[in-house]
């Protein structure tokens, strides 16, 4: 199971790199000036087929498309895209905003938002594992090792012990020597378990100054007689004031960001 999740993960990863190893990478797609990425998912597709030669052309689409459908899955479970859209989400709500930001601006800033901090990592499996491979360095199965080991590192990083022990204990293990030798059975539920609780914990600090202000005007509101006016629409102006003027996105852009251990 661990080599299949690695597996997954460096073909993903070249996918990946295919489009962000160059700066401008849309001028790059349509000049083909990223050829290691290119290269690499041309060899791992010959390797695919067992005799070293390559797929038919309808084989390797119908390869690129499953894995297109189990890369949204990797971005959820894997990276630091769970924690980001969750906190994002829990600030619109204190806001009392309901669709403002919309869901797609929301999913674009958590997406873009992750890439940047998954950007060391990504450029690891780059360095370390599809270059290598597309220069013909190290095989398949050397490159699944270290794609998956600095994806597993990046993921021990952001979990829990206590997360780590619940699923060792479900999993009848005793224990490990370090987080390295931690299979991805065990690591991919401790890390999402751990990213909800963080994401709640970052959400339950940003919801508060909010729901102080709400508290504030359904008080005064109460004490004015003004009990059928929603203290809702009073409180709302006085949020997006507050919001504004400690400049909130950056500041939590800037928090969620630098709340991962990288």
């Amino acid at each position: 199971m661990q080599t299949s999740f690695k597996y997954i993960w460096l073909i993903a990863a070249i996918v990946v790199c295919t489009f962000i190893a160059d700066p401008a990478f849309a001028q790059a797609a349509a000049t083909n000036a990223a050829p290691g990425a290119s290269a690499a998912l041309e060899r791992a597709l010959g390797d695919v087929s067992g005799d070293g030669q390559p797929l038919s052309l309808t084989l390797q689409i119908l390869i690129l498309m499953g894995l297109l459908t189990i890369l949204p899955s990797i971005v959820l479970m894997m990276t630091s895209f769970t924690r980001i859209i969750i906190v994002l989400s829990i600030l619109r709500h204190a806001l009392g905003l309901q669709q403002t930001p919309p869901n797609q601006v929301l999913i674009g800033l958590s997406l873009f938002l992750s890439l940047f901090v998954m950007a060391p990592s990504i450029e690891k499996i780059n360095e370390q594992a599809v270059a290598p491979y597309s220069s013909d360095e190290i095989t398949l199965t050397e490159a699944i090792d270290k794609s998956g080991t600095i994806m597993h590192s990046f993921m021990a990083k952001q979990t829990r012990q206590s997360d780590l022990r619940l699923f060792m204990d479900l999993a009848n293990e005793e224990g490990f020597e370090s987080s390295k030798d931690i299979p991805f059975s065990i690591m991919l539920p401790a890390f999402v378990t751990s990213e909800l609780k963080t994401a709640f914990q970052i959400g339950f600090l940003i919801f508060l100054p909010f729901l102080i202000i709400d508290l504030v005007v359904a008080a005064v509101l109460m004490a004015l007689g003004m009990m059928m006016l929603s203290p809702v629409i009073i409180s709302m102006p006085f949020k997006l004031l507050l919001f504004v003027l400690v400049d909130g996105w950056a500041l939590t852009m800037g928090s969620l960001a630098a709340s991962f251990a990288i």
